[in-house]
């Protein structure tokens, strides 16, 4: 009897296991003696590319090779150009290339792709014990109506960067506490403080102070501050601004633009902090490799600089949220072979080990509860890069503290931005 029920576990512990490695009770369809070869796109540059392709060149030769996968990397483009192709591809309009296998893709361009059915439904090709391994609004950013499209390989959120190097100095003499920095009210105090001990301090300000501090995008922080205050901006594919949150804040960032306290630029923040035009931004983990350790000012000379990475500031009285930013992979609809391969790469990819190795080197954070943890504890390779040891530090304390807000997935949202963004600027500039 003892016999016959320890030949029964076994068999249930090795079913376990052929179930837990084909992924929802599929027999595998891959033959290493016949391997796929799968295309994929994305839109990584510069550090985020050499280590994309040093992990696919990874996998290739380890799980890649022992289960008859290869990956291809067939295009790298910037964000705008690699939606461009891929609707072209979508479209099937002249000339335009065949969709990859798997490519990096926004949520606002996979829903369009997913409508015209062009994606793989990967609930097909992962347990719910595989997909609780991840952070859950991560998974929940790829579903869309219910089914798993965008499968998250790296996310980010934003973060207050802060030149500790000149704000310690303007700290010295004005008594003004970092702590100040950690509500947006506190901020713009601050940056009022700072235009004033600027005016003059060199020949290029007299007259005239220097802005503080500059807003990736101020229709995000819009979003986000809303959020923090109980209310909604974008509501029914429009946006709400009656609400007095919005009014709030509307008014006191258009006032602080108007005194001259925060910086006006086309480009993104890093660009005036390497220069020393602001000390303050809010923007993307990701762009934590555009800042570097210098500035270079208006006369040439050069200063060695170090800089804190914040939390996002909270408008007084309310709920610590943070905006939750970054695209994933998506897998076009194909064979089950491919589409299986395509899954069985995500996995890899996104486990702690291989996962660690991207963000510690992009600035991007991990997604998966494991590498989280890992993250907390300090149990992984310590980057070598300092500024992204501290970005690190900071995710891990808001992963903990606040709730990420999602933005809606619909068509005109970036435009209806842009243009919402335009018109503020405009007014708080004009004469």
């Amino acid at each position: 009897m003892k016999h016959t029920i320890s030949v029964l576990l076994a068999i249930c512990l090795l079913l376990n296991m052929i179930l837990t490695l084909t992924g929802c009770g599929k027999e595998s369809p891959l033959n290493p003696k016949n391997p796929v070869t799968l295309t994929l796109w994305h839109n990584y540059g510069g550090i985020m590319q050499t280590s994309m392709d040093q992990l696919v060149e990874k996998f290739n030769d380890t799980e890649g090779k022992k289960l008859g996968v290869i990956i291809n990397v067939e295009s790298v483009n910037s964000s705008s150009v690699l939606q461009e192709k891929l609707m072209a591809a979508a479209n099937e309009d002249p000339g335009a290339p065949h969709l990859p296998d798997i490519t990096t893709c926004y949520p606002k361009i996979a829903i369009i792709l997913a409508k015209k059915g062009l994606l793989a439904d990967l609930d097909k090709y992962f347990t719910e014990e595989e997909l609780s391994a991840y952070v859950p609004s991560f998974i929940e950013e790829g579903r869309m109506d219910g089914t798993l499209y965008v499968f998250p390989i790296a996310k980010s959120t934003e973060v207050l960067f802060v030149n500790q190097t000149l704000f310690d100095r303007f700290a010295a003499e004005t008594r003004v506490s970092i702590d100040s920095l950690s509500t947006f009210e506190g901020l713009l105090d601050t940056a009022s403080i700072y235009y004033e001990w600027t005016d003059g301090l060199t020949p290029d300000t007299e007259g005239d102070g220097k802005p503080f501090y500059m807003s990736d995008s101020l229709f995000n922080l819009m979003q986000v501050g809303i959020e923090q205050l109980g209310d909604t901006f974008v509501m029914n594919e429009s946006l709400n601004t009656e609400s007095k949150a919005y009014q709030y804040i509307y008014n006191l960032f258009h006032e602080a633009v108007e005194e001259g306290y925060l910086a006006v630029h086309k480009g993104y923040s890093s660009d005036l902090q390497k220069t020393g035009d602001i000390i303050t931004s809010t923007g993307s983990t990701a762009g934590i490799l555009y800042y570097g350790y210098s500035v270079t000012y208006s006369d040439n000379t050069k200063e060695d600089v170090e800089y804190s990475i914040l939390p996002y500031p909270i408008f007084e009285g309310g709920r610590k949220v943070a905006i939750q930013r970054g695209n994933g992979m998506i897998v076009t609809a194909s064979s089950e072979q491919k589409e299986y391969a395509a899954a069985l790469f995500l996995k890899w990819f996104t486990k702690m080990e291989h996962n660690m190795q991207f963000i510690s080197q992009t600035g991007y954070l991990p997604v998966t509860n494991e590498a989280f943890a890992a993250v907390m504890d300090r149990n992984y390779t310590t980057p070598t890069d300092e500024n992204i040891c501290k970005l690190l530090d900071t995710a891990v304390k808001m992963h903990k503290e606040y709730n990420f807000y999602i933005p809606p997935v619909f068509d005109d949202l970036d435009s209806m931005g842009k243009v919402w963004q335009n018109e503020f600027y405009d007014s708080a500039t004009s004469e």
